[in-house]
This record gives structure tokens, C-alpha cells and sequence, in this order.
């Protein structure tokens, strides 16, 4: 994907859990509120589109962090984070962030009973043939890594790691549109999936490769009636989706930000001068200039072109 993306996808959830881990948290609004998380998130949001150069772009969030379905399904489902999903100092920036957003006008989507991964992968169904780049440390999206159009682009310590179905096969061993049957089959810990009994990374990807995957598997009758239970409910869960889409917002305004007051008086009251002004310099620096008058408006249908 040689060119600028039509859409750049963030995974918020996973981005602002990054930032406040990764800003000092001696960084403070003037009345000591911390501040890490958003200042943060909102540098981070920065880079990406100054660095990426978007069309448009759109921040989708947790609106359930463990759906019940999933849980149905695969009991385990993300069990060892009910005693703190969201850290205690982290959790009273949530609603600063939203609100920052909306006032600068950057979509934060979320719908009930769905994780972020859930309304991207949403999006990325409705924007067939757009060239799409989602941001997240979630290796669940990896399952929606499609050449050439859709990569993930995946924070590592030396920044982001582009992957797309060749990087997948790199680093799995499987064909680069198989991740997540073979997160089914290994399992995975940050998620609570506990795998197949005695089956690791390399069995799992050597039964991806041989039967192409979870669904070829279950034809040869390799499986007891236990693990292949198991495995039909597990690929439900690791598949980011919704029977119901998500609908694809806007993904760019013809001016930022939306609420110049609403974000001057947050800007003073959390102390962001400065990471406003980087975010609002690089949405400046990739908005489409506005037609002559009597042209018509510079937007256009989600995933046919425009400007952030």
C-alpha cells in the first residue's frame, strides 16, 4: 500500500491503554487531575495522521470490553481482566478524551454490546475496496489483513510494524488470511483462550497450513467431539464482527475543529495547549482545501476519496 490510505482505523480502546502506560504520570491538568492517558492519545493521534497521511479516519471504542456472547461461547473469554479491566487512574480520562474528540469533530464510534474490534471490522466489510489501515496492538485484527488493501499497522518497540498477509506468514508460518485459525488452535492468553490440548504454535500453524484452516480441519475428522466443539465456538469468539454493521461515519470534517470554544475551554482546563495544536496542525496539514463557491461540498461517500 504505497500510497496514503483512503481510510486510517484506530483501535482507541488499545491506543489509549498504550498511551497511559507509556506517558509519566506526572503529567497533570493545572487542578492535578491526571492527564497521561489523554495527552497521550492525543500526540499518538498526531503522528499517525502527519506520518500516515489519511483521508479519513475514524476511532472506534470498547462499548463492551467482554461481550456476553463471547463469554457464552468460550467461558474464559477475557477472565483474568474482571478484577480491573480499566485501571482506577485511567478510567476518569476516558470521558475527557470523548470529550476532546468531539469537540475537535473526529468520529469516536461505539456500539452496545461490541468491542473496538468489532465495529472496525465492521467498517473495513462496508468499505470494499478502499485501501484501509487499522491501528491497534489487538493481534485479533490481523484475521482482517487482506493484499493489497487492508494491513494493520502493529505497535512494537521499534514503532509500528506494517502487517499484511506476507508479514503474517513471517511471523505465524500460516497463509497470511488464516490468523485466526490459528489463534483458535494455539489459543491465546491475553484473550483467555486456552487452545487445543497439547497443540502450540508451531503443530497449530503446521494443521493451519495442511488443512487450510479451522474449517478444512473439521471435514478431515481430525477432532474429538470435545476439541471440535471447542473449536466452532472459538472461532466465533477470535473473529472480529457483527451480525448487525456498524454504520460507517463521516470520517472527515471541511474544517477542524468543530467546537473551537468547547475546545479552548478543555485545551485551558486540562493544560493540552500543546497537544492540540500538533493534532490540529496535522488535520490542517491533510484537509482537502474547500471548493469555489457555486462547486459543491468537498465531501464525498465514505471510502470514494476526500480529505480528513
Amino acid at each position: 500500500m504505497a500510497s496514503r490510505p483512503d481510510w486510517l482505523l484506530i483501535d482507541g480502546s488499545s491506543l489509549i491503554f498504550r498511551a497511559y502506560f507509556g506517558v509519566p504520570n506526572s503529567v497533570r491538568a493545572p487542578d492535578g487531575r491526571l492527564v497521561n492517558g489523554v495527552r497521550g492519545f492525543l500526540d499518538t493521534l498526531a503522528r499517525l495522521i502527519f506520518t500516515r497521511r489519511p483521508a479519513r479516519l475514524a476511532v472506534a471504542s470498547d462499548e463492551d470490553w467482554r461481550p456476553k456472547h463471547r463469554v457464552a461461547l468460550i467461558p474464559s473469554y477475557k477472565a483474568h481482566r474482571v478484577a480491573e479491566p480499566i485501571p482506577p487512574e485511567l478510567d476518569p480520562q476516558m470521558p475527557l478524551i470523548a470529550a476532546v474528540l468531539e469537540a475537535l469533530g473526529l468520529d469516536f464510534v461505539g456500539a452496545p454490546t461490541l468491542e473496538a474490534e468489532d465495529v472496525i471490522a465492521s467498517w473495513v466489510e462496508q468499505l470494499e475496496g478502499a485501501r484501509i489501515e487499522i491501528v491497534s496492538g489487538d493481534r485479533d485484527l490481523f484475521a482482517l489483513v487482506r493484499d493489497p488493501l487492508v494491513r494493520v499497522l502493529y505497535p512494537e518497540r521499534g514503532g509500528l510494524a506494517e502487517v499484511d498477509e506476507s508479514a503474517v506468514t513471517r511471523r505465524y508460518g500460516i497463509p497470511g488470511r488464516l490468523y485466526a485459525d490459528f489463534a483458535v488452535l494455539r489459543g491465546d492468553p491475553s484473550d483467555g483462550l486456552p487452545g487445543l490440548p497439547g497443540v502450540g504454535a508451531k503443530t497449530a500453524a503446521s494443521l493451519v497450513t495442511k488443512y487450510q484452516g479451522v474449517a478444512g480441519l473439521l471435514e478431515a475428522g481430525r477432532l474429538s467431539a470435545a476439541d471440535a466443539d471447542y473449536v466452532r465456538k472459538a472461532l466465533e469468539v477470535v473473529k472480529p464482527g457483527s451480525s448487525k454493521p456498524v454504520p460507517v461515519p463521516p470520517g472527515r470534517r471541511d474544517s477542524y475543529p468543530a467546537d473551537p470554544a468547547r475546545l479552548v475551554a478543555l485545551s485551558e482546563e486540562l493544560g493540552l495547549d500543546s497537544s492540540l495544536e500538533k493534532l490540529l496542525q496535522a488535520l490542517q496539514s491533510v484537509a482537502a482545501p474547500r471548493p469555489p463557491s457555486g462547486q459543491g461540498s468537498a465531501s464525498s461517500a465514505p471510502g470514494q476519496g476526500g480529505e480528513v
